[in-house]
């Protein structure tokens, strides 16, 4: 694992726009398909399972972007240029769509069913990397939420 942390994967032409990612079309066969999520290197995929009615992220990364792709269930995706005093977009991502942050984007979730979804990070995922790029903001209220 700490051979891997040091790999640079900075490079931005290779990221999708902000918002829903538009995938490419699955190879499908008599066998079943095979579905292409993402196609450059990364340094984790989690699998992350998610109650109604909870809220997470509620933060911005100083370096690390992600995809999330939705196995199951959905969620309201909110977010922001950090430090921009924009207004907080939302969609709402589903089973089978996927969602891509950049680093600097204050982002929050509201899951809105039970969901399972696949994170594909540019950065590892041991908690001590993870607290070192991440800087909490409140976006959402968990307290106010009702779904």
């Amino acid at each position: 694992v700490e051979s891997w942390k040091n790999i640079k994967l900075d490079e931005e032409s290779m990221w999708p726009k902000t918002g829903l990612v538009e995938l490419d079309p699955a190879h499908s066969d008599e066998r079943g398909a095979i579905q292409s999520l993402v196609n450059f290197p990364m340094k984790n995929l989690s699998l992350i399972s998610s109650k109604k009615g909870a809220v997470r992220s509620n933060h911005y990364h100083l370096t690390d972007w992600h995809y999330m792709y939705v196995l199951s269930g959905s969620f309201d995706y909110y977010y922001r240029p950090t430090d921009s005093g924009e207004e907080l977009q939302c969609v709402r991502v589903k089973a089978g769509e996927m969602i891509f942050t950049p680093p600097m984007e204050d982002h929050a979730t509201v899951f809105l069913e039970d969901c399972d979804l696949l994170a594909i990070s540019r950065n590892p995922r041991d908690q001590e990397a993870y607290e070192e790029d991440v800087r909490r903001v409140i976006l959402i209220d968990p307290d106010s939420v009702q779904v």
